[in-house]
């Protein structure tokens, strides 16, 4: 057996026509505004989610409390505890790329649960 040639088995990797339009879709990418543009709404509705944890972090305490002292739950808080778990699902959805669609406030408040 001849030790200067690579075994049968090696890979040489992509030719190159392929490894071009790689590098091409690469480069188209990297340089497309609309990635870009919404890299800046994904930072913006991560502070709003962050703010909207610290929302439904109060009411709970508030829920809790109400319950403590009247023996039944605020309608009023549990209806906007619904539309604010909705939001949060709304922009966990945008986020993580499951939806295109903007959440409040590029669109209406949600009222019920997601959809």
């Amino acid at each position: 057996m001849n030790e200067s040639m690579p075994p049968t088995d090696h890979v040489t990797g992509d030719p190159p026509d392929e490894q071009d339009r790689n590098d091409s879709t690469i480069e188209e990418n990297l340089k497309s505004r609309s990635t870009w543009l919404r890299l800046l709404f994904m930072i913006l509705f991560l502070a709003l989610w962050s703010i909207s944890r610290i929302v439904v972090f109060s009411v709970v305490v508030l829920q809790f409390f109400w319950v403590l002292f009247s023996g039944e739950t605020n309608v009023r808080l549990g209806a906007f505890g619904q539309s604010l778990a909705t939001y949060s699902y709304d922009i966990v959805m945008y986020l993580t790329f499951n939806t295109e669609e903007h959440p409040f406030p590029f669109t209406d408040w949600p009222g019920g649960p997601p959809s």
